[in-house]
């Protein structure tokens, strides 16, 4: 599995996304908080199906719903620590993250549905409140991915929104 931290991924602050149709560099970040919370209750409605169904994977080598919803739950749980980061520290480096090493080690294919589904509400409203109280120059403090990559907290919002948004999409084939 090929996931943000394992890819360079930063191309999404320069052009839209050609699989999930985001256009990352349109998205104003005061409007992040509004879109982390409506994708999080995506998340939500999807994992109200049966957990069986939730737990198989259309291919070996791809996540099924549930493993890409626990996914999803951590992104919003670690952006919220290093949105903070960003905030209290000057350019902060932020440790890094297997995402695949995670899964295998947190079994996201074995975590119950509805404990998932509520974790994942509760860490996007948080990474959401996080987020609307950014406020002037706030949005230009920095932090620094251990791969070189450099961020704003506004280019974060932007960067960030596109790993649930596009992990929807891997679910649903449905485009933004």
């Amino acid at each position: 599995m090929i996931t943000p931290d394992t890819k360079d991924w930063t191309w999404v602050l320069e052009r839209s996304c050609d699989d999930c149709g985001l256009d990352t560099p349109a998205v104003v970040r005061e409007n992040v908080p509004g879109m982390v919370r409506a994708n999080a209750a995506s998340w939500v409605e999807l994992l109200a199906a049966d957990p069986a169904g939730l737990r198989r994977r259309p291919q070996p080598e791809v996540w099924s719903t549930l493993e890409y919803a626990c996914h999803v739950r951590d992104v919003f749980r670690l952006f919220d620590r290093r949105l903070a980061l960003m905030l209290e520290q000057d350019d902060p480096t932020f440790a890094n993250w297997d995402q695949d090493e995670t899964a295998v080690a947190e079994r996201y294919g074995e975590q119950d549905p509805a404990v998932v589904s509520a974790d994942l509400a509760a860490a996007a409203e948080r990474l959401a409140q996080s987020f609307a109280r950014v406020s002037g120059v706030q949005w230009q403090r920095t932090g620094l991915r251990t791969d070189g990559a450099r961020f704003t907290v506004e280019t974060f919002a932007q960067y960030l929104i596109h790993d649930p948004v596009h992990h929807l999409y891997d679910v649903t084939g449905e485009r933004v």
